[in-house]
């Protein structure tokens, strides 16, 4: 779970910072953090565009400039030709109903999340998988 809190670091977005990292057979496959696509301007210069427009937090995902933590990991993945089937996603934020879908076509078989997001949709959709879903407890 350290890994994914040095990965959100790198965040771009000016609301939350989220990082995610794929594991397969012990190896991180992938890491992703939320953020403006590359090449475009990040907020940070921009502005949010979800502040602005009054959007509050869980809704309207779309409008938003940057991808999720978990959605950047996938696209890593795809775009270097490795195969999420069977892996393990470990993210600072439990993922919404568009990333665990994403989750689910992706064939992920397991997340351990730190922080709790409410978002009842992805619960709905997790109960019809076999993904197995916890939250992460630091030890003391």
């Amino acid at each position: 779970m350290e890994m994914t809190k040095l990965t959100a670091t790198r965040s771009s977005c000016l609301r939350r910072h989220v990082g995610a990292i794929l594991v397969k057979d012990t190896r991180v496959i992938a890491t992703g953090y939320n953020g403006a696509p590359a090449g475009v301007t990040h907020c940070e210069v921009t502005g949010c565009l979800r502040q602005k427009l009054n959007v509050p937090s869980g809704e309207r995902h779309e409008l938003c400039r940057g991808l999720h933590a978990e959605q950047n990991a996938i696209i890593q993945a795809a775009l270097y030709g490795v195969s999420t089937e069977g892996a393990v996603l470990y993210c600072t934020t439990k993922p919404c109903s568009i990333c665990t879908k994403m989750i689910i076509n992706a064939k992920i078989t397991k997340i351990v999340y730190e922080e709790y997001y409410d978002d009842s949709l992805a619960d709905e959709l997790l109960k019809d998988t076999d993904i197995r879903i916890l939250q992460y407890k630091k030890e003391k």
